[in-house]
C-alpha cells in the first residue's frame, strides 16, 4: 500500500519508519497510529475491483455486518485486531480513516476508526467490529441498514478510539432525519444488504 502524509514533517516521517521497523520485528504487527494515512492500490475480491481513495465527503446509506472472530489477526492497516475495540472494515476509505456510523433503526451514532478492509457482500457498505455492534446496539441482529458518514473527529476522540475505547456520545438522530435516510437508503438499491 502506497503511504501518504499529510503535513508530517521530519520527525513525523521518523516515526512512520520507526512504525514500519517495529511492525517487522517481534509481532509482526504496526503499532496503532493515525500515520502515515495509507490509502493503497486498486485490488480485486471476487471479480469486483475496489478503488481505495480520499473521500472527505464520503456519506452513504447501506448495511453495516460485524465479525470478531478473527482475533489476532493482522487487519489492512498492520494493526492486531482486537474484536472488542471500536475499530471497523471499509473497502475503500483511507486507513486509518474515522466515520460516523448511525443505525437507521434506532438513531443510535457512534464514532468508529476504520483499520481494515472489507466486507465483500453485495450491499454491505461495512463491517463493524463486535465492539462497535455492541456500542451501536446491532449485535444481536448480525447486520442492520446505517448512514455511514466520514468525519474528522477531536484529537481527544481519536485518541480514545486508538485504544480501543468509545468516543464521546454522540447525539441520536431524529424522526425526521431517520426518515429521510430509510428513503435514501430505498432509492439507492443497498437495500438487497439484508
Amino acid at each position: 500500500m502506497r503511504a501518504i502524509r499529510r503535513g508530517v514533517g521530519t520527525s513525523g516521517a521518523a516515526l512512520a519508519l520507526l512504525g514500519t521497523l517495529s511492525a517487522c520485528g517481534g509481532g509482526n504487527f504496526r503499532p496503532v497510529s493515525d500515520m502515515p494515512v495509507r490509502i493503497g492500490k486498486p485490488y480485486t475480491v471476487r471479480g469486483t475491483t475496489y478503488v481505495p481513495a480520499d473521500q472527505p465527503g464520503y456519506d452513504l446509506v447501506g448495511y453495516a455486518s460485524w465479525y470478531g472472530s478473527e482475533s489476532g489477526n493482522r487487519t489492512a492497516n498492520g494493526e492486531r485486531f482486537r474484536p472488542g475495540w471500536i475499530t471497523a472494515a471499509h473497502t475503500s476509505l483511507p486507513l486509518p480513516a474515522y466515520v460516523e456510523v448511525t443505525a437507521l433503526d434506532t438513531g443510535r451514532t457512534i464514532l468508529v476508526r476504520i483499520n481494515d478492509r472489507g466486507p465483500f457482500s453485495r450491499g454491505r457498505i461495512i463491517d463493524l467490529s463486535r465492539g462497535a455492534a455492541e456500542e451501536l446496539g446491532i449485535r444481536g441482529q448480525g447486520h442492520a441498514a446505517v448512514r455511514v458518514r466520514a468525519v474528522d473527529p477531536s484529537e481527544k476522540d481519536r485518541k480514545k478510539l486508538r485504544k480501543g475505547k468509545p468516543a464521546e456520545g454522540r447525539p441520536r438522530v431524529g424522526a425526521d432525519e431517520l426518515a429521510v435516510l430509510r428513503a435514501r437508503l430505498a432509492a439507492s438499491g443497498n437495500d438487497a444488504g439484508r
